[in-house]
């Protein structure tokens, strides 16, 4: 009944001899800590206890840090997810690159969940993996402990019991009785107390030389297989760290590269749908309520001319607009030719039934500039001043006026500064390879006016202008 209170598997003198167990340890411990018991030491395995524990708080650490970069992970790619899913639902199915854009989202989700799932398999399993080896041997660390102190304890028990006193002659000496029945033993039964007591003597250092090589025994199977793993494990540590960091970075190394692919490739559909609704060009369907462009909005700069020089052909040797003078322009226009056009009213609808040949008015008012030919001139302009015509002069190069629509802040020495609603007179570029597509070059109106050729002169993106 006792045994089947106690549980399946322990029995009553099992568990005596457990509890003294327990006592002849605790005892022997307190021994050895007061200095009356030696303690048997091992410095270099002691040593390899230290470098294993440490080790073991290292890998815990970055297993817990690994879980908690692996749920950063997870979390980034559902952020990820609503995100690019967000943008999928706004984008309308008329604008551009629709199906693009829903196909880098699909492929976005993708590649987080196969670079997810790669750091779990590579990293995360094998760091359990390689942590799952040490409680183990943490236990076996515990049970030479014990198995050292019983060792100790059944060191000293054999030595105590074999320091009896002995005669000179290497005799045991019987000590003289001092008991109630030793006292009352016959002279004649002495002899056979004394064989009693040498029997007891001799049981007894054979029963501590046994306890002592039992325990000595199991103390070095165990001790043994420790003092080669310890070692093993710790020299272990470099090679796991090195091969986890290095799947780490391969992995993220790829993913970003195939994340950049697909973020350039969003990029490159925004960009084409940003100038179709800039440039009022909208896609076949498009509401245009949805794709009007807000004047506020300065438009894309074009890129740098010191950045961006592409092949221009070489402009024409000669043109009226530079080469010729003001005055030979006026003369082809001869008598015969010119017609009778009034230049009040530009927008007013010319008729050919308005042509008068050879006639004293078309004549009179050939050499007279007109407005036309005002906008052909490049160095001379015609300015009406109480009813008399003054001549103002204009920079070399002149082609045509612009005004600026948006504020314009130079970024470069060769780039003119602009604000909105200057005057900006346009003249040719000195060397026609240097003009880059999108760019003019110019001096504000009012600059020339008051400095002339100290004007400063600089380039700026046209499309911030526009031609009067």
């Amino acid at each position: 009944m006792a045994e089947m209170g106690m549980g399946k598997g322990v029995t009553a003198g099992k568990l005596a001899s457990n509890v003294q167990k327990k006592l002849t340890r605790a005892q022997e411990k307190v021994m050895q800590k007061l200095g009356k018991a030696d303690e048997t030491r091992d410095v270099a395995f002691e040593e390899g206890v230290i470098n294993f524990n440490k080790q073991y708080t290292e890998g815990s650490k970055l297993q817990k840090d690994l879980r908690v970069y692996l749920a950063a992970v997870q979390t980034m790619h559902e952020s990820s997810k609503n995100l690019k899913e967000c943008l999928s639902d706004m984008y309308e199915p008329e604008w551009y690159g629709k199906e693009d854009v829903d196909s880098i989202v699909e492929d976005t989700d993708v590649l987080w969940t196969d670079f997810h799932q790669k750091l779990v398999d590579n990293a995360l399993i094998s760091m359990d993996t390689y942590l799952g080896q040490f409680p183990d041997i943490k236990s076996r660390i515990a049970k030479r402990d014990r198995k050292l102190v019983d060792y100790d304890s059944a060191r000293h028990n054999h030595l105590s019991t074999n320091k009896g006193k002995k005669g000179k002659d290497g005799s045991i000496k019987i000590t003289k009785p001092v008991s109630l029945l030793e006292r009352a033993t016959p002279v004649w039964a002495q002899g056979i107390l004394s064989a009693h007591n040498i029997a007891q003597s001799n049981l007894s250092r054979n029963q501590a030389e046994d306890e002592l090589e039992r325990a000595q025994k199991v103390f070095e199977e165990i001790n043994e297989d420790l003092q080669e793993e310890l070692p093993s494990l710790w020299n272990s540590r470099v090679g796991f760290y090195v091969s986890t960091f290095q799947s780490m970075a391969g992995f993220e190394e790829k993913f970003h590269k195939e994340m950049g692919k697909l973020d350039q490739n969003l990029y490159d559909v925004l960009v084409k749908l940003e100038r179709q609704d800039m440039c009022g060009e909208l896609p076949r369907g498009a509401s245009p309520a949805n794709h009007t462009l807000s004047p506020a909005v300065p438009p894309p700069i074009p890129k740098s001319p010191s950045k961006l020089r592409p092949a221009m052909p070489p402009r024409p040797e000669s043109s009226p607009c530079r080469d010729m003078k003001p005055e030979n322009i006026i003369n082809l226009f001869d008598a015969a030719a010119a017609p009778n056009i009034s230049v009040t009213s530009p927008t007013q609808a010319i008729s050919w039934d308005t042509w008068e040949a050879d006639t004293p008015t078309a004549a009179a008012t050939a050499p007279t500039p007109t407005a036309t030919a005002v906008e052909e001139i490049p160095a001379v302009a015609t300015v009406a001043t109480n009813g008399a015509s003054e001549a103002v002069e204009m920079p070399p190069g002149f082609l045509f006026k612009v005004t600026t629509m948006h504020d314009y802040a130079a970024n470069d020495s060769d780039e003119l500064e602009m604000k909105a609603g200057d005057i900006v007179l346009v003249v040719a570029f000195d060397n026609p390879e240097e003009q880059d597509e999108g760019w003019l070059i110019g001096m504000k109106e009012g600059d020339w006016t008051q400095n002339k050729e100290s004007a400063v002169k600089g380039v700026f993106p046209e499309n911030f202008t526009s031609r009067l």
